[in-house]
């Protein structure tokens, strides 16, 4: 089965909030089998809006990728995201 990566777009508005989420997140992420692959590093925009924090996350199928998404403890986290960041988030399957 394809692996699921979640590519996201963060600009963050409120550092002390989105700091409570990420807290929060990366053992959500963990717990569905997602491991990051970049976060917020360096980066070069060559077309569409930037945004200064991009991650990308690797799991197990599109499946896991999005139960982690819907899952009480990513949304749990994702309350201290809202309102603290301008987010745009998918969800692709790998080749």
């Amino acid at each position: 089965m394809p692996a699921g990566y979640w590519i996201a777009h963060v600009a963050v508005t409120d550092e002390e909030a989105y700091g409570r989420y990420a807290a929060l997140a990366g053992p959500a992420i963990a717990k569905h089998g997602g491991e990051f692959l970049a976060r917020g590093g360096r980066y070069v925009s060559l077309e569409g809006q930037a945004r200064a924090r991009n991650v990308l996350a690797r799991f197990p199928s599109v499946e896991a990728a999005e139960a982690c998404y819907r899952s009480p403890e990513y949304q749990e986290a994702l309350s201290h995201a809202r309102g603290a960041s301008e987010r745009d988030l998918l969800i692709i399957e790998g080749v």
